[in-house]
């Protein structure tokens, strides 16, 4: 900008007692003009800003500002449009031309910081050739970009956007942590924003999530996790708003992606479909007009089917699909249960919050060898195995999937048919870890799924797990008051209690009702 271009944008911005802001292409031709307040200018949006990692936008914009230079939202704007240059003329109280102040990104941090601010200059004089900076940082972009891609694709920060104190908002990141380590995915940084009501188009506001942006790009994290669920329409401003630099997903999606990871058999897989499709259908936004197509002849008029009509068809088709199979896959699983009932065996179910060490229990009662590791959901498919007692009798043992807070109910539509099978239960052994600091949270979640799912009626024990982690009087105070048994799956010393209770419920005397949390 020349010194007589800005000083008529001086005047004419102090004349109007309003900033304005110019779109400026990198061959000097002004683009889109913006009248914003006195304090504050809206940014706008352009559909023809360059994408991706390795470019930056094609555009630099400039601003007046009445009362100062560049401040937190123009470096948020220049991280989230990702501009060629942010800068801002400074307007004097007698409407002359001040100083530029300008911005623009890093190609990679240097001592912490992901931008740069140049000494301020009066217009017309920079202290360097702007163009052949701009130049000079997108090739240094598409340098680093293959090898800064591959580091970025396993790294992820968390963000949780809601009212809750503080400390709950924590609790909550550490388990979307756990899930995110089970994923494969590596933690770099968390980010808390306290908000009354969640933003209804991006959930945290513009200049919230260009701060975001900054961060992920000073942690070099390739993957946005949202601790909330994100609507259509968030989704949708998200994906604008990150375009292809950075992924984004919420807790439900982290969630199905570790299903899909884990699912072995037919019947799982198929849960697991299920439950992508119905989240994906309702998000399906993406419009191509110029694939609608015209049809000749009489009833065949008109502008056909658009690309987003058709991908909505075929999620529609492919879950009828998916529902049928696994109806007859629901339908086998229930005649092996008559059969199990008509062999007068009770049916014992385990139960409890993923990663409580559920089948680790199955295996110690049983002796069986069912996988298990130490994360979250690293068992799907539902193993039945027979345990046997002294004087001859048994009882048929089946291990769960896992619960978690918030579970959600794409899932949980997904699974019906295997939680079904908790119905046919005459006991529910509700697992818990004894170690874990929300244990009382853990248990309550179990409890209020279990009565979401109707299944609070059936006679259940609560099982206090790894008490070989956790303090013996607190584990012992616990088990009293919450009329508990109190083990470790991996000492088989403390199992003879267990067996002996499960024994009495089983067999002699009436189970008794819901646990303290119930």
């Amino acid at each position: 900008m020349h010194g007589r271009q800005a000083r008529d944008l001086a005047r004419l911005s102090f004349e109007l007692g309003r900033q304005v802001g110019l779109v400026v292409s990198r061959r000097g031709r002004m683009e889109t003009v913006v009248v914003g307040g006195p304090e504050r200018l809206a940014y706008p949006d352009l559909g023809r800003l360059r994408r991706g990692a390795t470019r930056l936008a094609g555009y630099s914009f400039l601003h007046t500002h009445l009362a100062g230079g560049l401040g937190r939202d123009d470096l948020a704007e220049l991280a989230l449009r990702r501009w060629d240059l942010m800068a801002v003329l400074q307007v004097s109280p007698q409407g002359q031309a001040g100083e530029l102040h300008v911005a623009h990104l890093l190609p990679q941090p240097v001592q912490g910081q992901d931008l740069r601010l140049l000494e301020p200059f009066t217009a017309g004089r920079p202290p360097l050739d702007l163009a052949e900076l701009v130049g000079s940082l997108e090739d240094e972009l598409a340098r680093l970009s293959a090898s800064r891609l591959v580091q970025q694709q396993g790294r992820a920060l968390l963000i949780s956007v809601s009212a809750r104190p503080r400390h709950q908002a924590e609790d909550s990141l550490d388990e979307l942590a756990a899930l995110a380590a089970s994923a494969g995915l590596r933690v770099v940084g968390r980010v808390i924003q306290r908000r009354s009501r969640p933003d209804p188009r991006t959930l945290m506001g513009a200049g919230k999530l260009g701060e975001v942006l900054l961060q992920a790009l000073r942690r070099g994290a390739g993957v946005l996790v949202f601790d909330q669920e994100l609507t259509p329409a968030q989704a949708h401003s998200l994906a604008l708003a990150t375009e292809t630099r950075l992924k984004f997903i919420d807790r439900t999606q982290l969630i199905l992606d570790i299903f899909a990871q884990r699912a072995a058999t037919r019947e799982g897989k198929l849960q697991v479909e299920m439950a992508q499709l119905r989240y994906l259908a309702p998000r399906l936004t993406s419009r191509d007009d110029g694939l609608s197509r015209l049809t000749g002849g009489i009833g065949g008029r008109g502008p056909g089917e658009t690309k987003l009509e058709i991908d909505r068809r075929r999620v529609r088709q492919r879950l009828h699909r998916l529902e049928a199979e696994l109806a007859r896959i629901t339908d086998q699983r229930r005649r092996r249960s008559r059969r199990r009932r008509q062999l007068g065996l009770p049916m014992l179910s385990i139960v409890g919050y993923t990663n409580a060490g559920k089948s680790t229990l199955l295996n110690a009662l049983t002796r069986s060898q069912v996988r298990v590791e130490d994360r979250l959901f690293a068992t799907l498919d539902p193993t039945s195995r027979r345990l046997r007692f002294p004087r001859e009798r048994q009882v048929i043992i089946t291990d769960t999937v896992g619960f978690i807070r918030d579970l959600p109910r794409d899932l949980r539509r997904a699974f019906a048919a295997t939680l079904e099978e908790l119905k046919q239960a005459d006991l529910l052994l509700h697992v818990a870890d004894a170690s874990h600091p929300q244990l009382r949270q853990q248990i309550v979640s179990v409890e209020k799924i279990l009565s979401d799912l109707e299944l609070d009626r059936i006679p259940r024990l609560l099982v206090l797990n790894k008490i070989d982690l956790a303090d013996p009087q607190v584990v012992e105070s616990l088990a009293r008051r919450m009329d508990a048994v109190a083990i470790s799956a991996r000492d088989p010393a403390t199992l003879p209690a267990l067996t002996q209770r499960l024994q009495e419920m089983a067999f002699v005397n009436p189970p008794p009702g819901p646990g303290a949390f119930g």
